[in-house]
């Protein structure tokens, strides 16, 4: 049985040989425009998807009424076959996209995810599916500031 400190330290020498293996290259190849987009439909053609469509086979989760801006616990997923991308957008961030999960057939596309929103907005899930199509659901999550309201 390792102690503590071998197993820190071997994490930190998988860690390096990571590193070195040329991961950071990876998050380099993202979609900068899509991260960068400031509606949703912009972060969806950056990703190669077309016009949005709402679905009730999308599905978005989410507090009414978000007392730290924070930290707001969203969920997104979705039903469809052939989904090949979950995003999770907020409308009246600085980036519309706080996450983009890759997914396919043999993954239930359902997931949660906490996001920093500086203003009450609308949240949005939306489902790129393998065809280009895009489809989405929507809510709006109203934020409070200290509890003096946003």
């Amino acid at each position: 049985m390792q102690n503590r400190r071998e197993t820190l330290k071997q994490s930190a020498v998988v860690a390096g040989l990571l590193a070195t293996a040329g991961f950071p290259q990876f998050a380099q190849a993202y979609n900068n425009a899509a991260f960068q987009a400031k509606t949703a439909q912009d972060v969806v053609k950056a990703l190669g998807g077309s016009s949005l469509a709402e679905s009730k086979d999308v599905s978005i989760g989410g507090p009414d009424i978000a007392e730290n801006g924070a930290v707001v616990p969203l969920k997104a997923g979705s039903t469809l076959a052939g989904v090949k991308q979950i995003l999770v957008l907020v409308e009246k961030n600085p980036a519309a996209m706080v996450a983009l999960f890759n997914v396919n057939d043999n993954v239930e596309a359902q997931f949660s995810v906490r996001a920093k929103m500086g203003q009450s907005s609308d949240v949005y899930a939306v489902a790129i599916m393998n065809d280009g199509k895009a489809f989405y659901a929507k809510k709006e999550v109203k934020v409070t500031l200290g509890g003096c309201g946003g």
